[in-house]
């Protein structure tokens, strides 16, 4: 099967705030007033926690749909511990990521247990989201200087 590319593109309008491109859709990115932001979206970290509770719920149905199960709910709450000592420039003794990632899903179904069971451990094997912050991911970073027309 050929590979899927995706891509988006932003521009910051402030220190903290960047709007960004996806497709035909506009995400503002920003910090809350309390981290020097002005809360005009969601920040980076919200972000990666709302895409993966958005890529586990597509995943869960797909799965579901395969292995039969009925799916009357689903519910999906996701949260982590970031330390901000790095991201501060104080201290490079933690990592400046999430420590941890705790995920909740409710579900409302009449399947057995197993079958539940079955189900999640398929929808962790499948869901690219969970792949990624599971397992290292090569990441190539470049910085390009803008031209100037002179």
């Amino acid at each position: 099967m050929a590979l899927l590319n995706f891509a988006i593109e932003g521009e910051n309008e402030n220190p903290t705030k960047l709007v960004v491109n996806a497709r035909q859709f506009k995400l503002v990115v920003d910090e809350p007033a309390g981290l020097g932001g002005t809360d005009d979206g969601p920040n980076p970290v919200e972000y990666l926690l709302a895409g993966y509770a958005g890529c586990l719920n597509v995943v869960a149905h797909l799965v579901a749909k395969e292995q039969g199960l009925d799916l009357n709910k689903l519910s999906i709450e996701v949260d982590g511990d970031i330390n901000p000592a790095r991201l501060f420039g104080q201290s490079n003794d933690d990592r400046a990521g999430f420590k941890i990632i705790r995920v909740n899903i409710s579900v409302d179904t009449d399947a057995e247990q197993l079958a539940i069971d079955q189900w999640l451990k398929e929808v962790e094997n499948r869901c690219p989201i969970n792949d990624n912050l599971t397992n290292p991911t090569p990441v190539e970073l470049k910085v390009t200087t803008f031209e100037y027309a002179k």
